[in-house]
């Protein structure tokens, strides 16, 4: 227990300088009070630190630090015996008879289920790989057109040297432009873009260059277009809408109906300055009636979905249980999600002036993404309104990763439905994990079908809503932060 005991002030911040190896040894060595081998110290210290956040959100799930609060368990001791338990070659903790082991031992199957349940999660199987997918390569953000413009902010950062690829973001000090999305920037995330007046007075929003697909695919015409989004919180992409839409009067329709994420947006929209363009409704968007809203041309749908492509997103579930039961849990989820996701979608898709129609997500299954896409495209009310996938040449036609023409198995052209769609793989595409696709419709079937049950697809969604997690806001970073 020794060897904790050490190392303990080591996973707490520090206000002296110099590298952790340097730290470690300088103490032990002009300490009588630390016992262990230096060099042992630094790995373990180390090697906790790239897994603590993972350490944290186990605990966090299985309540380890409530269920054992009589121990009297330091936090930092609980990370450190996690970790050699867990993410150690030898899987044990280090210490003879012990009440804090006997502690952690206890909770033993409770904390390897939840470790199986993240990497399910994240689709990895080495924990190598689980570091990596929570490193964040590169920090966003793009001018908000509201307050500012591209030229004026770039002055702003002219310390910066521009560079030509996501590639040699290696280090502070440089920015990219990006060539897909028009005004975004990317830069290295220990730029300390928090602190400057352009992000505190809101000249520019911090939003994952993949988050912003959704507006720049549906792309609407200022003083012709007026869109809705569906699923508004936080507010990044609705003021991406707003910039694009040049805060034309009452062109966006903004809905939440979480009584604290609405919030959220609302304090979001006030410091973009989107106020003109912009009207929020606390309210379900599936209860709308979609005749009420003849003007909407355009819409953006990102519901509620599994997070599976956001860095550390953990799985939910907190019971005990196998590889292959998480396994069918994940599986029942993404069952409840999709369905979900379609009714959503398919209520979006009845309005009757709407032309465009794109669906995202923040997840890497295929069964929130093109399977619903797919089971959209096979369904009556949807295909006697005339609606189809938008060809590669409407949606980001140079972004180089479509979607996986396998889950399109049984159309006639899934090649061809899945250049349509957009995809993104998390960390390597420099951000998150993230799916588009864009629904246009034929001109001359626009309204809704005759027969089509506007009202039990307004009821089903409601009922299956209230079962589907609201936690996650499609989006890596909150554009604004107060």
């Amino acid at each position: 227990m020794q060897v904790y005991k050490d190392a303990q002030q080591f996973l707490l911040p520090s206000q002296k300088k110099g590298s952790l190896q340097s730290r470690v040894f300088d103490t032990c060595n002009n300490s009588k009070y630390i016992k262990s081998n230096p060099k042992h110290l630094f790995a373990l210290v180390s090697s906790t630190l790239k897994y603590k956040p993972f350490i944290q959100q186990i605990m966090k799930k299985t309540k380890i630090m409530q269920l054992e609060k009589k121990a009297k368990i330091p936090e930092p001791i609980f990370i450190l015996m996690i970790h050699d338990l867990l993410f150690s070659k030898s899987k044990r903790i280090q210490s003879k008879q012990h009440q804090w082991k006997d502690a952690i031992i206890r909770n033993r199957a409770r904390l390897e289920a939840e470790l199986a349940r993240m990497k399910i999660k994240h689709g990895v199987k080495s924990l190598d790989e689980l570091i990596e997918d929570d490193d964040t390569p590169v920090r966003w953000f793009r001018t908000n057109m509201l307050k500012t413009n591209t030229e004026s902010l770039l002055r702003e950062f002219s310390h910066l040297k521009k560079v030509d690829s996501l590639k040699e973001i290696m280090s502070p000090g440089v920015i990219y432009h990006d060539e897909y999305i028009p005004n975004l920037f990317g830069i290295h995330p220990k730029e300390k873009l928090t602190s400057t007046d352009a992000y505190k007075q809101g000249r520019l929003i911090i939003q994952d260059r993949a988050s912003c697909f959704p507006a720049q695919i549906l792309n609407p015409v200022p003083d012709k277009d007026k869109v809705i989004d569906a699923c508004a919180a936080p507010g990044n992409k609705t003021t991406h809408l707003a910039s694009l839409l040049r805060n034309s009067k009452r062109s966006i329709v903004a809905f939440e109906k979480d009584n604290k994420r609405i919030k959220t947006i609302r304090m979001m929209c006030e410091k973009a300055g989107g106020l003109d363009c912009i009207t929020i409704h606390h309210a379900d968007f599936t209860t709308t009636r979609p005749a009420d809203f003849p003007e909407i041309t355009g819409m953006l749908v990102d519901p509620s979905c599994s997070g599976s492509g956001i860095f550390g997103r953990a799985f939910d579930e907190q019971e005990e249980i196998s590889d292959e039961e998480a396994k069918e849990k994940l599986a029942e989820r993404l069952l409840k999600l999709s369905s979900f996701q379609y009714k959503i979608v398919k209520h979006a898709l009845s309005f009757p002036g709407v032309r465009q129609v794109v669906y995202s997500t923040c997840s890497i299954h295929d069964e929130e993404n093109e399977g619903v896409v797919k089971k959209l495209l096979e369904d009556p009310d949807v295909q006697q309104q005339g609606w189809k996938v938008s060809n590669r040449a409407d949606v980001l036609p140079t972004w180089p990763r479509r979607g996986h023409p396998d889950a399109f198995e049984g159309l006639s052209n899934k090649e061809e439905l899945a250049e349509g769609c957009v995809r993104t793989i998390p960390k390597v595409d420099g951000g998150i994990g993230f799916f588009a696709c864009s629904f246009e419709r034929d001109q001359g079937n626009q309204g809704v079908s005759k027969g089509s049950k506007k009202e039990e697809v307004r009821d089903n969604a409601n009922d299956d809503d209230d079962d589907v997690d609201d936690d996650d806001d499609g989006e890596e970073w909150t554009g604004i932060e107060n």
